[in-house]
């Protein structure tokens, strides 16, 4: 893909026009309920697929009874969680059988890569979250032994605990055949930039396992304002929640201390790629201490890798790989949190070239995961 500006705007014009809604970029003719048939010559791997086992759910509804006042995000987001997968979308959730297999099927999904849904074991105290991590990925290591071709795993630990969450990441990538390491962001209201969660980041640059920061509900001192607006979910607060905490880890200077770290983040890389010039403009201004020896910049296309997850937007994609490069921006879709058929028409309509797209969907993936 050609990477000056005259290309740049002559790709997002065929794909519809910037200013143009999402929903002009999908329709493309193609019936909604016609299963996606993958082309001969690459796959498509989703890399931000959600799950969660009805353990984690039933301490979910404990902690939510309880009304506890350091997790007022958490309270406000799954109030009204049935623990018991009697509903639609938490049973979408725990299910990693034939229904799941289906669905990707009817979307032409030929890998998922799963992790623990936000905000995972990190509501919880430490042993419960460890404990809980542990059986959480012992339940996903089976399903991916018994769907070796369909599912991929990554480690679910307990930040609360750094030290034994950096031995889950190795049991998860030694023993369980896991490819990655799942961070539901702020442990309340705490982020990895802290150097006391170092071992998390140690352990998973030893094992070459990339650490995904998943969102959840913006952390208690900055949520308030979100409820009241009724902006603390996927369309402002969960952005804001993982861009804060990428930012925070490039600021402490976890990648100079740690070099061949992978971060993963999702939904186009929660608006930094969009604001890359500025954040690289203002760097400079931070005080030594407060900024990594390099600009924000050099490690976004270095170290940070972004989805598309929930974000089947052509001139996102286009703009994010012309920004970061073709080889950091990867498919997803954020099932079953979006699941949308037509959105996968959509992508695979991108115009790019054929190698760009198959990076996209497959190649990246592959490379970024170990797969």
């Amino acid at each position: 893909m050609h990477t000056n500006r005259r290309s740049f705007l002559k790709l997002v014009t065929a794909a519809g026009g910037v200013l143009a809604a999402p929903r002009a970029f999908t329709q493309l003719g193609a019936d909604r309920s016609m299963p996606v048939v993958s082309p001969a010559g690459y796959k498509r791997i989703a890399t931000e697929e959600a799950w969660g086992p009805i353990e984690i759910f039933r301490e979910w509804k404990r902690v939510l009874d309880s009304n506890p006042v350091d997790e007022p995000g958490f309270v406000a987001l799954w109030r009204n969680l049935d623990p018991t997968g009697s509903t639609g979308f938490t049973g979408r959730l725990m299910d990693l059988g034939p229904n799941r297999i289906a669905a990707m099927d009817a979307a032409g999904i030929d890998i998922q890569v799963l992790l623990l849904t936000a905000p995972g074991v990190q509501v919880f105290d430490a042993d419960t979250g460890t404990a809980l991590a542990a059986d959480s990925n012992d339940q996903l290591a089976e399903a991916c032994r018994k769907y070796p071709d369909r599912y991929v795993g990554m480690t679910a630990v307990a930040p609360q605990d750094p030290r034994r969450a950096a031995r889950e990441i190795e049991r998860g990538i030694k023993k369980l055949g896991f490819k990655g390491v799942v961070i539901n962001s702020h442990t309340k209201g705490e982020y990895l930039s802290d150097q006391k969660f170092w071992d998390i980041f140690e352990a998973a640059e030893a094992n070459n396992a990339p650490i995904y920061i998943h969102p959840r509900d913006p952390a208690p001192d900055m949520v308030k304002p979100f409820v009241e607006q009724d902006l603390h979910r996927g369309d402002l607060g969960f952005g804001v929640e993982v861009a804060f905490h990428t930012q925070a880890i490039i600021n402490a200077g976890v990648f100079d201390r740690f070099p061949e770290l992978k971060l993963v983040i999702g939904h186009g890389g929660e608006g930094i790629p969009y604001n890359l010039y500025r954040i690289d403009r203002t760097y400079p201004v931070r005080r030594p201490d407060q900024r990594s020896k390099e600009l924000p910049s050099y490690y976004m296309k270095k170290n940070i890798f972004i989805t598309n997850s929930g974000v089947a937007w052509a001139p996102m994609v286009l703009f994010a790989q012309q920004v970061l490069g073709v080889d950091h921006v990867l498919y997803a879709m954020d099932y079953p949190y979006q699941y949308d058929i037509e959105e996968v028409h959509a992508m695979d309509a991108l115009p790019i070239s054929y190698d760009d797209k198959k990076k996209f969907f497959q190649t990246n993936a592959e490379r970024v995961f170990n797969l």
